[in-house]
């Protein structure tokens, strides 16, 4: 699998994304008309994340919000309650949305080689047709509250558990060999961040997603695979 075909076999769009937090909290939202919540909700995300890059999330204010969305603070209003609503809603929403695909990608039998391969993949695209929220949800974690912070951090050992495990299966059948697998995986789970979180240094570098990938790949195999 590469970046193209992972696009045409996953739907990582903002719309789908809306689409589930409309179906998933019609009954906060205030708005019935399901195409025009999707709608206002799509124009609610964009802002907040680019408004997040430009001045913070924290620092944000409803007026910056209005004013970037193009909508109506009746309109803002109707979809969340607040600033700490909304931000539990991007969060949630998008820790669901990634381990959901995270989660299809992984549900065929595959040997462990494989099955990291498929991981790690899954995880660079995602995180490349959804870079905003990847380094939105990692910027914030700093300024949430305890509730949220904490299932950020959970959120995070999940991500991590996810690699423990297919480390623990090639281990067992003699593929891998490793000192610590927790800690193998925390070391995996670093390297997939530093895509997002310095993405600038790889646009300089004029290395694609794929490339970043495929040398992940080799790298991990090198240090894991049995000669």
């Amino acid at each position: 699998m590469n970046f193209e075909t992972f696009k045409k076999k996953y739907d990582t769009s903002m719309e789908r994304m809306c689409r589930e937090i409309f179906h998933s909290r019609n009954d906060t939202i205030r708005i019935k008309k399901e195409e025009t919540a999707v709608k206002n909700l799509m124009a609610i995300m964009d802002a907040a994340l680019n408004l997040s890059v430009k001045k913070g999330f924290d620092a944000m204010s409803l007026r910056d919000l209005q004013a970037e969305s193009g909508l109506s603070m009746g309109c803002l209003y109707s979809c969340f309650s607040g600033k700490e609503a909304l931000l539990h809603i991007m969060q949630e929403q998008g820790r669901n949305f990634v381990m959901g695909i995270m989660a299809e990608a992984l549900k065929e039998p595959a040997p462990p080689e494989k099955k990291l391969e498929m991981a790690i993949r899954t995880h660079i695209y995602l995180s490349e047709t959804m870079q905003k929220w990847f380094y939105f949800s990692y910027m914030e974690t700093k300024n949430m509250g305890r509730d949220e912070a904490k299932k950020a951090i959970e959120s995070e050992l999940l991500t991590e558990s996810v690699f423990t495990e297919i480390l623990k299966e090639g281990e067992k059948t003699g593929i891998f060999s490793f000192e610590d697998a927790s800690l193998t995986a925390a070391m995996v789970k670093a390297m997939l961040q530093d895509w997002y979180l310095k993405r600038w240094k790889y646009k300089k570098r004029q290395i694609h997603v794929d490339d970043y990938a495929d040398f992940l790949i080799r790298f991990i195999r090198k240090a894991l695979v049995q000669p």
